[in-house]
């Protein structure tokens, strides 16, 4: 199998934050990724501005993948979007779990695995599906093995591939894919790699999504206080060498959370791209 790379973006709200995307967009399309994936907001102006900016990448003759979810939305909104994308030549989206409020204030789970079949079933095998893996298991899961039996429903369901959430302990992800051949998984499943340049921020969005940063990474991470420019260079250091990691124990590509950034990112990927060529 061929190496696979990606990169993921979000909507910026703002024009300067557009301006900046499109930047970082066209620096890092000279690495030839297989696909930018963008970020998903439900309702009102949040999805329309995902949309808008997946269209755009799009006439810019770029291959995107928009993520989805029910969270809010009708069944007719996401029926509408995904003939637009359909029209417009879009052939991959990232499936996930999103959150319907209900009459009552509270909300209703839709989970992944509904979406997948509500995609299949309206257009058939016109889009490779994504979906979500989380080696580090999933917050909200009751077992870790419960959370991989949901995986396999979400790709029973019809879907081709997962992207895994980040994590930072390479045999997170390869004990992970061992059991996911114990429960008779065998498509592909692509680690997701954040970059490390702020630790303040990564240790909220860690805690927030379940993600581990090991103690002694923390620790080191902390050592620099301030010192922003030194933990920007280690931590490129260490994301690249779990990159080659990785890679070098079969890893089937890299699924990278750009941030919206050029950098470290580009020359993270640049060089796990060189030693590990795409496919």
């Amino acid at each position: 199998m061929s190496n696979r790379y990606s990169f993921e973006f979000f909507p910026p709200k703002t024009e300067v934050g557009r301006a900046k995307l499109k930047d970082t967009r066209s620096q890092l399309a000279a690495l030839n990724p297989e696909f930018f994936s963008v970020t998903y907001g439900a309702g009102g102006s949040t999805r329309d501005n995902t949309r808008d900016i997946v269209l755009e990448s799009k006439n810019a003759g770029l291959s995107v993948a928009p993520h989805l979810s029910f969270g809010g939305d009708e069944e007719s909104d996401i029926l509408t979007l995904l003939n637009d994308y359909k029209a417009a030549g879009i052939d991959r989206i990232v499936a996930l779990r999103g959150d319907i409020p209900s009459g009552m204030g509270a909300t209703r789970q839709v989970y992944a695995k509904e979406l997948v079949e509500f995609i299949r079933k309206h257009t058939g095998d016109h889009f490779q599906l994504e979906v979500a893996a989380y080696p580090e298991t999933h917050p909200d899961a009751k077992s870790h093995q419960a959370d991989i039996n949901f995986l396999k429903a979400k790709l029973d369901a019809g879907a081709n591939s997962a992207i895994t959430q980040y994590f930072f302990n390479a045999d997170a992800y390869f004990y992970f894919l061992e059991d996911c051949e114990k429960a008779g998984i065998d498509k592909p499943i692509y680690p997701g790699i954040m970059p490390i340049t702020n630790f303040s921020n990564l240790a909220r969005f860690s805690r927030n999504c379940g993600a581990e940063i090991p103690r002694w990474l923390a620790q080191k991470l902390e050592g620099y206080g301030d010192d922003q420019q030194s933990i920007i260079e280690f931590g490129a250091e260490f994301v690249s060498e779990l990159c080659h990691i990785l890679m070098e124990g079969g890893a089937p590509g890299i699924h990278f959370y750009s941030m919206n950034q050029v950098e470290p990112i580009k020359s993270i990927a640049e060089a796990v791209m060189s030693s590990h060529p795409a496919g």
